[in-house]
């Protein structure tokens, strides 16, 4: 299945029907009076958050969505029938945007979760509304409230606990790959992620989701690489792991690279709790391990985790620690939903 994270949408709500102009005509009674019925309600258009999905592709082949109209009145005070509803189903993490793309409409965060994008017109009041002690016989009736039509845009953000960062050939999709039943293309060139992958994980019987974004290279939030195109899908993580290649000259400045990338992007991102590891150890002497720990550690002012995905060292420390951090987000989110600040508390992950 191809992925898509944006597109637009065209969508148009349903007009009311017309009212009704009609007078009862039966046997022996000859001024029945008006007995135009309503016009039915135009039917609404609305997104809802569904399972199974996770890119937007089917809205590539259709874009228009129209609900249908309300049926117009008829006699004997017949009201018409209302124009059916039309939902667009979304992947849950879709936001609705305004035609600018800037305006967030709606957030849709969990499965069932639905809005309302254009509301049905209204029908039209037939004849019989119109009867006043002065006009017994009133020839006119309203018409149907018009639809709504609008331009919208779909963004989806993948909803994931932790997203992997690095500069292309970090090593990020052979550590999904090892850790999870994920199967992203591993290669040993850069870009060989053209798409983001998310890969369920597990440790000390606890489960995760992870987000595989494709590498991010300097410049990419001036429009360089492919990267900046994909950030939005690890806005929502709860931590972020730094991936940096161990086999290169100069690990800080690869670190220094992807920091500077996040805070242009976003400063709500790069304030994100981050778990920085040296990665493809393996590939390293002690020596070499000591000296480009110790310069990463400088960069980044905080612990440095060793590991190899390919010979699997270190990994369970490193799911450890982006664990911990997960547990805390999700204690504090309970406490906010709660109402409870929790300042005080002791709890450990």
């Amino acid at each position: 299945m191809k992925f898509l994270d944006l597109t637009k949408v065209y969508i148009r709500s349903g007009s009311g029907g017309n009212g009704c102009i009609a007078f009862r005509r039966e046997k022996y009674i000859e001024y029945g009076g008006p007995n135009g019925g309503d016009g039915g309600r135009g039917g609404d258009v609305w997104a809802e958050a569904v399972d199974g999905l996770n890119t937007l592709i089917d809205f590539r082949y259709q874009q228009h969505f129209f609900a249908k109209n309300g049926a117009s009145g008829q006699g004997s005070n017949k009201t018409g029938k209302d124009g059916d509803d039309i939902i667009l189903r979304v992947p849950v993490g879709t936001e609705v945007l305004d035609e600018d793309e800037e305006t967030v409409i709606a957030d849709l965060t969990e499965v069932g979760q639905r809005v309302l994008l254009a509301k049905g017109g209204n029908g039209g009041f037939g004849n019989a509304h119109f009867k006043t002690p002065t006009n017994q016989a009133p020839r006119h009736a309203n018409p149907g409230q018009s639809g709504v039509e609008r331009t919208l845009w779909l963004r989806l953000k993948l909803i994931a606990d932790a997203g992997l960062l690095g500069l292309p050939n970090a090593g990020k999709s052979t550590f999904l790959s090892v850790t999870s039943n994920a199967r992203p293309k591993i290669a040993d060139y850069p870009f060989t992620t053209l798409h983001p992958n998310l890969g369920v994980v597990g440790v000390d019987n606890a489960e995760f989701v992870i987000a595989d974004i494709p590498g991010l290279i300097e410049g990419a939030s001036e429009g360089r690489g492919l990267g900046d195109l994909f950030l939005g899908h690890v806005e929502r993580c709860a931590v972020l792991l730094h991936l940096v290649d161990g086999t290169v000259e100069d690990v800080a400045h690869d670190h220094d690279v992807i920091i500077g990338e996040l805070d242009a992007y976003s400063p709500a991102l790069a304030a994100k709790p981050r778990v920085t590891v040296l990665n493809k150890v393996d590939a390293l002497s002690a020596d070499e391990r000591a000296e480009r720990r110790a310069a990463l550690e400088q960069a980044s002012g905080g612990r440095v985790y060793e590991m190899s995905g390919v010979a699997r060292e270190g990994v369970t420390e490193v799911l450890r620690a982006l664990k911990a951090e997960i547990s805390v987000d999700r204690l504090r989110r309970k406490r906010e939903e709660e109402g409870d600040t929790g300042e005080d508390s002791t709890w450990q992950p």
